[in-house]
C-alpha cells in the first residue's frame, strides 16, 4: 500500500507520466503480426523517412499506421508546441486485442473456426 495522502500519491504519479507527443489506435483490423512487419520498417527513423516508407508500403497496415503517425505529429504540434521537422519515432508497437471468432460451414455438417485477430497500434514520438 502506498503512503501518503491520495492527492500527493496522484500528484507524483502525474509527475512521472510520459510527457512525448503519441497516438493510439484501438481495435484495428489487422493482426499483430501483420502489423509488426510494418512498424519494424519505421522505428527509429525521423517521420518524413516513415511517412515516405508507408506511403509506398503496400501492406494493408502501413495505411493505418500513416495516419496514426499524421495524428502524433499533430498531437505534437498542437498539444505540445514542437516542430515536426526535429521528429522521430521513438516507439511503435502492437498489442493484442480481442479476436473475433466466426464460424464457417464445411462438409458433412462440420464447422471450422476462423478467428479475426485485431491489434491496438500504439506510436510515440520525440524530439531529436
Amino acid at each position: 500500500m502506498a503512503k501518503g495522502h491520495r492527492s500527493q500519491i496522484k500528484r507524483e504519479r502525474n509527475a512521472r507520466k510520459d510527457n512525448r507527443p503519441s497516438a493510439k489506435l484501438s481495435y484495428a483490423r489487422v493482426s499483430v503480426q501483420k502489423a509488426c512487419f510494418v512498424l519494424d520498417a519505421i522505428r527509429g527513423k525521423d517521420v518524413r523517412t516513415a511517412l515516405a516508407i508507408l506511403e509506398y508500403n503496400p501492406r494493408y497496415a502501413s495505411g493505418l499506421i500513416k495516419k496514426l503517425i499524421e495524428s502524433a505529429i499533430a498531437n505534437a504540434e498542437n498539444n505540445n508546441g514542437m516542430n515536426s521537422e526535429n521528429l522521430y519515432v521513438a516507439e511503435c508497437y502492437a498489442n493484442k486485442g480481442p479476436t473475433m471468432k466466426r464460424i464457417h460451414p464445411r462438409a458433412q455438417g462440420r464447422a471450422y473456426r476462423i478467428e479475426k485477430r485485431t491489434s491496438h497500434i500504439t506510436v510515440v514520438l520525440d524530439e531529436k
